[in-house]
């Protein structure tokens, strides 16, 4: 079976986005400097239509979760930043238009029932019956490939709750943002034991591979 695997960035203090997130600024104050480290990368700027690009250990990372991953799960803030019915959502169509960078089917957790989509390469559909059953669908999607928890903090925290995640990727960025929110707030009782099974570090990034220990 495949694995689902949380994967995120954070900061040394524990953030994954900064405080006060809106439509202008989804990752919140300072948010976006948890992911300078992957934007020049080789693989991330193809997948984004962008040509050039750095290689190496950091890009080496990336391109292995691409290669595991056969489904990406997602919560309804990270898709597009709404709340409510669609139709009063200003960024319905999610931050990455028509293009979306995935090439993997995607589904997405909301409250707010919506027909499937396809658009660039991925397919997109919408989950009503909680994070169980886009879990089912998206392990039915994968096949043998992985399910990735691409975020946000409450959508992994509650797999991680649920005691579901086999595997905890972070990407530990070398700032402080003093504020917002954090990964691993809200578990008690049911915090997850991890044990780590790889480092790998550069000067712009530390990636840290755990194990969900049952």
């Amino acid at each position: 079976m495949s694995k689902l695997v949380l994967e995120i960035s954070m900061s040394l203090d524990g953030y994954v986005a900064g405080p006060n997130a809106s439509l202008d600024d989804p990752l919140g104050e300072g948010g976006e400097q948890l992911h300078e480290w992957i934007v020049g990368l080789d693989a991330w700027r193809e997948r984004h239509g962008l040509d050039g690009g750095e290689r190496g250990a950091d890009n080496d990372v990336v391109e292995e979760s691409l290669a595991r991953t056969g489904a990406v799960i997602m919560g309804r803030k990270m898709y597009s930043g709404g709340e409510g019915s669609w139709e009063d959502d200003p960024n319905a169509g999610g931050w990455w238009g028509d293009e979306p960078p995935f090439r993997v089917p995607v589904f997405v957790l909301t409250h707010h029932a919506r027909e499937t989509e396809t658009k660039e390469q991925t397919t997109i559909a919408f989950v009503t019956d909680g994070i169980e059953a886009a879990l089912e669908r998206a392990r039915e999607a994968a096949g043998e490939r992985d399910v990735l928890v691409a975020g946000g903090a409450n959508v992994a925290q509650e797999y991680l709750a649920a005691g579901l995640a086999d595997e905890v990727h972070i990407h530990l960025a070398p700032v402080l943002l003093g504020g917002g929110v954090r990964l691993f707030d809200g578990l008690r009782p049911t915090l997850p034991a991890l044990e780590l099974e790889r480092t790998i570090a550069s000067p712009a990034v530390t990636h840290l591979r755990y194990r969900v220990v049952r």
